[in-house]
């Protein structure tokens, strides 16, 4: 039995680490809507709330941490005794329920740098979740657990008083690293328990020196370790599942003295219009033990279809990493041999594929650039870029700038190549061009990993300034030069040098943090000349 009086939480029944069946019996039997899909896996439902509410995240304001934080829209100020409210709106909450559900794992797979995480929630959902994404601790390890490293206390069902000085919805996800705790109030959006113990990595990591990445691994046969940074729609997930390497993570990854180690003991893959023939490897993991968010499900049948957005086009699934055939475990790696940022470039005037200087990655790691295209959100009739921080600003909790000198210093040290790469149009923008073949960047990424592109020849984008391969094997080389497969070179040239200026009102951000050296590792300022 485990006794939670220490958060003032005395009158439930404390279920602890139950197993997936149980979890199944205890959402089954207690949470409307609740269904077992017909693949094994339990379809639950987060009401309201279908993704993150990153504007209700508040970090307390605190003497002991205040200097460390980039404060922002990222990371709001919140009054100590504003967290302290909202904390007892919390565990009063959950003190009136008949139970509540404790998971005690760990956040880390290199025992030297692992955090004890205890999850105390009113759902079995939340519960099946966490067990799911932290690293599940072994009969034994459970047994000598002892105190928890940081606590998340979900009140999800019960809000927020919007009232509240700080507050501006019935949402409030509060996080104070002093108390070590976590306080989840008006959303059921399980994703944002797993994004809390990726603040907390990200604000600690870097204080041992380990730089924390919003990232997915691989390793190859040989040993060599690979990171894919990108965001929503670059790739990532895609392309790091590789069947000839092992898949080290798909999500939330840290860098030490040692190498790299993923934070998460499970996977949390998007599933919208998932088939088989995409992605095997996640639709085989959709069985019994793993969690189908969101989804829309055959009452009469109980088969999921995947391309129902009703609901949200935000549909999830959780499991354990284990589900995954080629998965390492345990999910550590070497140093990397390469990093590959991925971006979808819809202006099309990024080359498939480019190395980068440490200062260049610096800068492009930064910037985490990629583009939405017309359709994609209500009111984008054009490509749009779109930037965020070390491609992960969201979970941000320092200055960029000192995630970026972690893995400039990381990759000097190791001989770390840094690759560009555009899974984005070739030929025109978005509407004129097409968009990249997955053969041809499957092409660049094992061309990178054979160590192909290491030897030959490369030329200097004239606007971007990162080094463009000749000849890739697999890839036509006419697409290696952007330009040279636009029909208009004078449009291409307006293309991009919109694109480098974008870039540069991004980088203003950011670049009283950063040394001269990276700042001036970005597309050069247009001149006159070029504008004619």
């Amino acid at each position: 039995m485990l006794d939670l009086k220490q958060y003032d939480i005395h009158n439930p029944t404390v279920l602890r680490n139950l197993p997936p069946a149980t979890l199944y019996e205890e959402a089954l039997k207690y949470e409307k809507g609740t269904v077992i899909a017909s693949s094994g896996a339990l379809a639950v439902q987060s009401g309201r709330k279908t993704g993150r509410s990153p504007s209700d995240k508040r970090i307390v304001d605190h003497p002991d941490s205040s200097g460390d934080i980039w404060w922002g829209n990222v990371n709001i100020k919140l009054p100590p005794r504003i967290f302290d409210i909202n904390f007892e709106r919390a565990n009063d909450y959950l003190d009136t329920l008949d139970r509540v559900y404790v998971v005690d794992g760990f956040a880390g797979w290199d025992p030297k740098h692992r955090l004890k995480i205890r999850v105390v929630c009113a759902r079995a959902y939340h519960a099946l979740f966490m067990w799911n994404m932290l690293i599940r601790p072994t009969a034994e390890e459970l047994e000598n657990y002892g105190e928890p490293d940081y606590v998340i206390l979900n009140a999800g069902r019960f809000p927020a008083n919007r009232y509240t000085e700080g507050m501006t919805s019935a949402t409030s996800v509060d996080i104070s690293f002093e108390q070590q705790r976590v306080v989840i109030l008006g959303t059921e959006y399980a994703g944002e328990m797993k994004k809390g113990v990726f603040t907390i990595m990200h604000y600690l990591m870097p204080k041992a020196g380990v730089l924390s990445m919003h990232c997915s691994a691989n390793q190859g046969e040989a040993g060599d370790t690979s990171l894919f940074f990108g965001l929503s729609g670059t790739g990532k997930t895609t392309l790091s599942a590789d069947a000839r390497r092992q898949l080290i993570g798909d999500d939330e990854h840290c860098w030490t003295d040692q190498g790299v180690f993923n934070i998460e003991g499970g996977c949390y893959a998007k599933c919208i219009g998932l088939t088989h023939e995409k992605e095997p490897e996640i639709w085989d993991a959709v069985r019994f033990g793993s969690l189908l968010e969101n989804v829309v499900v055959n009452q009469a049948t109980r088969e999921v279809d995947f391309e129902d957005t009703s609901l949200t086009e935000n549909t999830r699934v959780s499991y354990p990493i284990e589900f995954i055939n080629n998965a390492k475990v345990p999910c550590v790696g070497g140093h990397p041999k390469n990093i590959i940022l991925l971006t979808c470039d819809a202006f099309g005037v990024l080359p498939p594929v480019s190395r980068l200087t440490p200062e260049q990655a610096m800068y492009h790691f930064i910037s985490g650039y990629t583009a939405k295209v017309a359709g994609t959100e209500q009111g984008v009739t054009e490509p749009q870029a779109t930037f965020s921080a070390c491609f992960g600003a969201a979970f941000l909790v320092r200055h960029p700038s000192v995630y970026a000198e972690l893995l400039a210093a990381k990759m000097r040290q190791h001989g770390t190549r840094v690759w560009l790469v555009n899974t984005g149009w070739s030929g025109g923008g978005h509407g004129v061009g097409q968009r990249m073949k997955l053969a041809y960047t499957r092409a660049i990424i094992d061309a990178i990993h054979a160590g192909d592109l290491d030897t030959v020849d490369m030329i200097a984008d004239p606007v971007f300034g990162v080094s463009v391969p000749t000849v890739c094997p697999g890839v036509p080389a006419e697409i290696l030069q952007p330009r040279n497969t636009w029909s208009s070179g004078q449009a291409f040239d307006s293309s991009a040098w919109h694109l480098a200026e974008l870039f540069h009102k991004n980088f203003a951000k950011y670049s009283d943090g950063c040394r001269p050296e990276v700042r001036e590792a970005g597309p050069p300022v247009r001149q006159t000349s070029a504008a004619q």
